[in-house]
């Protein structure tokens, strides 16, 4: 048996596809090459969101900050620096992306650039401490996360290009359910065997193992067969943004899916404040990161496959089921300390992250199908990037939100995310289905 025939049958067994395969919104080239192109992109996205778990703003970097002796208030701007570097400067790059036929490669060279941030920054976990280790480290992850930017443009219309509508959730659950069960590993490997290990060596692995996978990943997605593009259309920035602001103003439905994006941006943004807490009510022994990074590993495993599912359903009514778990539990994560002492442990506290973490993954995969399917082809990219870039303005807002938490207190702060997660909840309701 061939190796295409082999993916064939692997992707009709995995999707329920049957032999007369349907290649929605894709042509019919791109159809006979799907198999292939799907678990390429499977693969190569295993390998990248275990470097993501790996390295991660909401678990592994508040740790590594925490064990270098860095002030807790680099701790608060982690998640903000990630989301908006990688989202503000998308509006801009769109334009030229729309420019090149072929757009795997603005996700190729920007997993390269993420892999060689995160060479620096494991030299950096290794040899420098204090305020000096957090200001290198927020200044590595910013050049890391505009890198992702570009790539978030590319990945987007590469699935557009060469999954068909209806298979593209279970392809984004395939990606998180893998990189789940080698989080899982991973994280077993933190928990045992660290006695006579350094901490600061562990983490330094951690970072470079990471910066491994990036490149590793790059390699597996400059591997898929992807059809030349439009490249009519090609607009300057300023164009781009004359464009996107008639259909912000012309779109009701895009501005509500934006609104909505931005309000799910409470659950990750409650994640730091999570390990904050922990590490306040159990202590900061590493072995804790090391239930907590196997927490996130399950979390993957356990829902990637019926996110992905639900999504190809319906991605819309998967955002309201989504907000609504994100209220629960961080309602449930605020109310941790007043819990009684019996429960008041690291498995308790592990099963809490691992909700919130399954909550994130629905969140990221609900927007992600919804804007694909959503987006018309030609105009993919812009609605990719008008999206981005305002959701970028979001949690830049939000910065400074968290920042309140130092008057206010973490508590507080989580019920601040629960309140904007009903009004998300709200929103979810009104959006169109597509």
């Amino acid at each position: 048996m061939s190796q295409q025939t082999l993916a064939s049958k692997a992707y009709e067994l995995i999707t329920d596809e049957g032999e007369e395969r349907a290649c929605e919104a894709i042509s019919e080239r791109a159809c006979k090459e799907t198999p292939g192109n799907f678990f390429k992109n499977v693969f190569s996205g295993a390998l990248s969101k275990f470097a993501e778990q790996l390295v991660s703003p909401g678990t592994t970097l508040p740790w590594i900050l925490s064990a270098l002796g860095v002030p807790n208030a680099f701790t608060g701007a982690l998640v903000p620096i990630k989301d908006a570097g990688s989202l503000l400067p998308q509006l801009f790059v769109s334009a030229k992306i729309r420019a090149y036929a072929i757009r795997k490669w603005f996700w190729v060279i920007p997993a390269l650039v993420q892999a060689l941030a995160l060479v620096t920054m494991a030299f950096v976990v290794l040899g420098t401490e204090g305020s000096a280790a957090g200001v290198s480290i927020l200044s590595l992850l910013l050049i890391f996360s505009l890198a992702s930017g570009v790539a978030s443009i590319s990945f987007k219309d590469v699935v557009g290009k060469t999954v068909p509508k209806g298979k593209r959730g279970q392809l984004l659950a395939m990606r998180s359910t893998i990189g789940g069960i080698l989080t899982l590993i991973g994280g077993v490997y933190i928990l045992q065997d660290l006695e006579g290990e350094q901490d600061q060596n562990l983490l330094f692995w951690l970072v470079m193992g990471g910066a491994i996978l990036w490149i590793l990943s790059a390699l597996l997605f400059s591997l898929i067969t992807e059809e030349k593009g439009a490249t009519e259309g090609g607009r300057s920035p300023v164009n781009e943004l004359k464009n996107a602001w008639k259909y912000w103003k012309e779109d009701s439905n895009l501005r509500r899916f934006i609104f909505t994006r931005g309000l799910l941006m409470a659950i990750p943004l409650a994640q730091p404040f999570f390990v904050v807490l922990g590490k306040e009510e159990l202590g900061s022994e590493v072995n804790n990161l090391g239930i907590m990074v196997i927490a996130a590993g399950i979390a993957n495993i356990v829902s990637s496959p019926f996110w992905g599912r639900f999504a190809d359903q319906s991605s819309r009514k998967l955002m309201v089921w989504v907000s609504v778990l994100g209220m629960v539990n961080i309602s449930l994560m605020a109310l941790f300390p007043f819990w009684p002492d019996s429960l008041q442990n690291i498995y308790v506290f592990a099963a809490l992250f691992l909700i919130q973490v399954m909550a994130h993954g629905g969140a990221r995969l609900s927007r992600k199908t919804y804007l694909v399917d959503f987006a018309p082809e030609k105009e993919r990219p812009l609605y990719v990037s008008l999206s981005n870039t305002m959701i970028g303005i979001f949690t830049l807002l939000a910065a400074g939100l968290g920042s309140l938490s130092s008057f206010f207190g973490v508590k507080v702060m989580l019920f601040v995310f629960v309140g904007l997660l009903g009004i998300g909840l709200f929103l979810a309701f009104k959006l169109k289905e597509v």
